[in-house]
């Protein structure tokens, strides 16, 4: 089983070359990089470019450019990644084992900070576990045909990982992995953990009772630098 892995990506001149050597391994082995830059005005592709088997470019938002990726990927499997989410050292075996049994899958996550991070990661886990609904921070992945069954991520402006999630429930339930992503804790840390906490909450609570993506992305602060 070959795997693709496809990152969305927009302004992070500052990582993107620390995020792509540690998949060097994973590309030295076979395992297909794919950068989908969302018009990022910082140099994002120009760095990634030496580093990733493919750099596109595509409209700015998660669910177009994973998709986009998704779309020109070669591999059977795909994984979805986030550029500042690191993945396990036997990250490509343990989702090949995965998805021999499994349609799709997720990694528990971790947060690259202390203080109330491991309490909140450790409750992500859980509740993905008891719902069968992952998110993007979990690096999610799937065969590539049950991605194209599913329809790819939702052209939402917000919660596009959650509603594939959803999509993907009805085929069958994640392989939840218990090995664990790192993803960086730097938007709790800039807005605070327990208000991030509420926010989040907020937001999920607010989209299950069916409001606009787009309105709960302003809401979340997405501006013209972040994704």
């Amino acid at each position: 089983m070959t795997l693709s892995i496809v990152i969305p990506v927009l302004n992070e001149a500052a990582g993107i070359e620390a995020a792509l050597r540690a998949l060097a391994p994973l590309r030295t082995s076979g395992v297909e990089i794919i950068v989908v830059d969302g018009g990022s005005s910082d140099g994002t592709a120009a760095l990634a470019r030496p580093l990733a088997d493919r750099v596109l470019s595509a409209p700015r938002g998660r669910a177009a450019q994973m998709n986009a990726g998704a779309n020109v990927a070669r591999g059977d499997a795909l994984l979805f990644l986030h550029a500042d989410t690191r993945l396990p050292d036997n990250a490509s075996d343990l989702i090949r084992g995965a998805l021999t049994t499994n349609a799709w899958g997720r990694f528990d996550v971790r947060f690259d900070s202390g203080g109330l991070l491991p309490l909140i990661a450790a409750m992500m886990n859980l509740r993905s576990r008891l719902t069968g609904v992952a998110t993007g921070d979990q690096a999610m992945f799937m065969r590539r045909e049950v991605s194209t069954a599913a329809g790819g991520f939702p052209d939402i402006a917000l919660m596009e990982d959650v509603a594939l999630a959803a999509r993907l429930k009805r085929i069958g339930r994640p392989r939840c992995l218990s090995a664990c992503v790192t993803t960086s804790g730097r938007r709790w840390r800039l807005h605070g953990t327990l208000r991030t906490v509420l926010l989040m909450w907020r937001l999920r609570l607010a989209y299950f009772f069916g409001s606009d993506p787009g309105k709960l992305a302003r809401q979340y602060g997405y501006g013209a630098a972040e994704q």
